[in-house]
């Protein structure tokens, strides 16, 4: 009702500036004679002017659509029905009517007149409405830094939101040519290196970075300029996870560890990508995982003609399937539950489902459980990964993406071991089979389950101390869907045997981690505790071997290398009855063909 109202009102409001604009023309036209210039004619013409631009108005969209008060669109719609009712009435005056009594021009003036009143009457309330956002009293002034797109319109947003908690008194960018820049009445006033004193000059609260786009590097300098300066931080969510492209005051949050050390902005080959998946059947092992299930929901974003989700944790394939169609019922025939240490059970659902492209990201992980139960990453991640080449092999798959990590460059644990063979393995089928096989290689991500972060966090939640294994320990950090986007453009771009290595940026010590993580929690009563490293850790990991040749492909972010093939029957010979003769064979074809060997650790 309050908008239905306001636009009668507007229309009403234009009219009235058609026929007050004919009346004072034609009043100046007689000079300011009344008797001549009130005559019937003219007061047709006004009436007619008042109740045409109301109809021509509800027709072409001024009041049928609730514009933003003198926004481009509104005065673009209005000066279009000015000018229809300008011209008709023009007609009506010059060529139906000639013997009219009223001046030839009339219409053309007056509609110049009406119309300007019309515009300048929008820009009235929308100043007023600006002024009004200046004085609402709030604690909340705030700084936006970015002017360009999403910055303008969160400004505006910020503005015309009547809710909005935030004032915006400062934009500062970078870019020198929008110096002296407004919006909304918001000026530029300066740079980064500005904001300390814009912050003093303005008595600002906050700091909004209004870039989705911005990268970790970025995020970590805003932070430390905020914290000289005095101020709260708030970020705009990267493009991908805003809801659309016009930023709200609600998107707005506190910075992130993601922020901090895994953002960064992802081009990628859509059409390369669609090339491979769109229209084809699908199969994701280990989808209820971190990785897999993140794989699977950019994946269904490409409209497979399947898309299988084969697992052997029955909850974490229930967490999938909602996080993909919302429903949670464990029905349909593209949830396979099985263990990839099957190879029978694999054989059979490869066989039935006859999957075009296979993603293998099932796989043991835990570093140090591992060391201490080197059977079972014998068995899942070596003997697992050649039951789903095998089948892959045997239903005719046309491309597997086998998922590494960087342990396997210059392994030193029982993990880095099994993910070496599985790529060597992965390297030999591809030698020996149809098909395309490529492995994928990367570090950690943040916010996987099992991954130090969320360790941490519970550490800091319990009140401490938050144990890290050394100072100087350090890792490779990228988002999810960072990583998933990029497997999934290495495995559009990786030739028949390779192995693609993302670029993880430099690598992050996690002391850093863990000291970020307690002050952005706000606590200052956790300690950290330092504990050792543990067998098989290396104080840095590396992505590549001291032997492979790095290859530049047609995507900055990814780089191939290639790995020694391993026969299926120097694997599925051996039967083992020792853990520690186990280990040894691990070591021995895990840095085979590598020039320079870190001993294992006792």
């Amino acid at each position: 009702m309050r908008e239905a109202a306001v636009r009668t009102g507007w229309a009403l409001s234009d009219g009235l500036w058609w026929a007050g604009a004919v009346l004072v023309y034609a009043w100046v036209r007689y000079s300011y004679d009344l008797s001549e210039s009130l005559n019937p004619d003219v007061i047709v013409i006004a009436a007619t002017a008042l109740i045409g631009q109301v109809f021509v108005g509800c027709a072409l969209g001024p009041y049928l659509v609730n514009h933003i008060r003198g926004s481009f669109e509104e005065v673009v719609a209005v000066t279009r029905a000015a000018l229809i009712m300008a011209l008709g009435l023009t007609a009506w005056v010059a060529l139906a009517h000639p013997s009219m009594q009223v001046p030839r021009s009339l219409p053309v003036v007056a509609g110049a007149v009406a119309l300007i009143g019309m515009l300048a009457s929008r820009f009235v309330v929308r100043t007023w409405r600006i002024q009004r956002a200046a004085s609402r009293p709030t604690n909340a002034k705030v700084i936006v830094f970015g002017a360009g797109v999403a910055g303008r319109r969160l400004v505006y947003n910020m503005i015309h939101d009547d809710e909005s908690a935030f004032r915006p008194v400062a934009l500062v960018d970078d870019d020198r040519s929008k110096r002296k820049l407004r919006v909304e009445g918001v000026r530029v006033a300066g740079t980064r290196e500005d904001i300390p004193r814009v912050a003093a000059r303005t008595a600002a609260t906050h700091l909004i970075v209004a870039l989705p786009n911005a990268d970790a590097g970025m995020m970590r300098e805003m932070r430390e300029i905020s914290e000289v300066a005095g101020l709260q931080l708030k970020v705009l969510p990267t493009l991908n996870n805003l809801f659309s492209g016009n930023p709200q005051v609600q998107d707005l949050r506190d910075i992130n560890l993601e922020d901090l050390l895994g953002r960064r902005a992802v081009e990628l080959d859509q059409g390369a990508i669609a090339d491979q998946v769109t229209g084809k059947v699908v199969l994701v092992t280990g989808a209820g995982g971190s990785i897999g299930a993140e794989l699977c929901r950019q994946i269904a974003r490409f409209q497979p003609a399947r898309l299988l989700l084969l697992e052997r944790d029955e909850s974490a394939l229930h967490s999938t399937q909602l996080s993909l169609t919302g429903r949670g019922l464990l029905e349909g025939e593209d949830l396979l539950l099985a263990d990839i240490r099957d190879r029978e059970t694999l054989r059979r659902l490869f066989r039935d489902t006859r999957p075009d492209v296979v993603f293998h990201a099932a796989a043991l992980k835990h570093l140090s459980l591992l060391e201490r139960h080197p059977l079972e990453a014998w068995q899942t991640n070596i003997l697992g990964t050649l039951n789903v080449l095998t089948a892959a092999a045997e239903s005719g798959v046309g491309a597997f993406v086998n998922i590494s990590t960087d342990k396997a460059a210059n392994p030193t644990s029982v993990l880095g071991y099994s993910k070496r063979i599985a790529e060597r393995l992965t390297a030999q089928f591809a030698y020996t089979e149809p098909g395309r096989y490529v492995s994928v290689r990367f570090g950690n991500v943040l916010g996987s389950r099992g991954s130090v972060v969320p360790s941490f966090m519970e550490q800091i939640r319990r009140g401490g101390p938050v144990t890290v294994t050394h100072p100087d320990v350090e890792r490779y950090f990228m988002l999810i869907s960072e990583a998933c986007q990029l497997v999934l453009q290495a495995s559009a771009m990786g030739s028949d045997g390779d192995v693609m290595v993302l670029d993880m940026g430099q690598p992050v010590r996690i002391a850093d981690v863990a000291q970020t993580l307690i002050d952005l929690s706000g606590r200052t009563d956790v300690d950290i505790v330092y504990t050792g490293l543990r067998p098989g850790e290396k104080l840095t990991e590396d992505l590549f071997t001291d032997s492979e040749v790095h290859e530049a492909t047609g995507h900055e972010l990814l780089t191939r290398v290639q790995v020694p093939a391993l026969p299926e029957d120097a694997v599925s010979g051996p039967v083992w009855r020792h853990p520690g003769d186990l280990v040894d064979w691990m070591q021995t074809e895990a840095t085979a063909g590598l020039t320079s060997l870190v001993p294992l650790e006792d």
